[in-house]
């Protein structure tokens, strides 16, 4: 079972993750590196003011971190901290299902012929 402290982060990097928009800022934070809104902007099919909200919900995730940079402009780095949380969370989840149908796959193994 996944240690209860990981649901609330993998939850929301789940909610983050859920958006393709916010996928691809992400993409491009991790291919490019840090950047601005408006660097972003610039990069992506959306506008600066809608990249500044999809920041702010990645940023709440914990998968972004904003840092001041030159002329006061934040510049976004991406944070893989959560993403490891939300990893382990899925890592422990598969390992539970995993148990249930392999003891399930051995109830049918044994007991399947025994039906007819």
């Amino acid at each position: 079972m996944p240690h209860p402290d990981q649901e609330p982060v993998a939850q929301a990097v789940f909610t983050a993750l859920a958006d393709p928009t916010r996928r691809g800022i992400l993409a491009e934070l991790a291919a490019r590196g840090p950047a601005t809104a408006t660097d972003l902007a610039a990069r992506l099919p959306i506008s600066r003011q809608a990249i500044a909200k999809h920041l702010d919900l990645l940023s709440d995730a914990g998968l972004v971190r904003g840092e001041p940079g030159e002329r006061r402009r934040i510049r976004y780095r991406l944070q893989t901290g959560p993403v490891a949380v939300a990893q382990s969370f899925l890592t422990a989840l598969a390992r539970d299902w995993d148990g249930h149908l392999s003891a399930l796959r051995d109830h049918l193994d044994h007991n399947g012929g025994n039906e007819a």
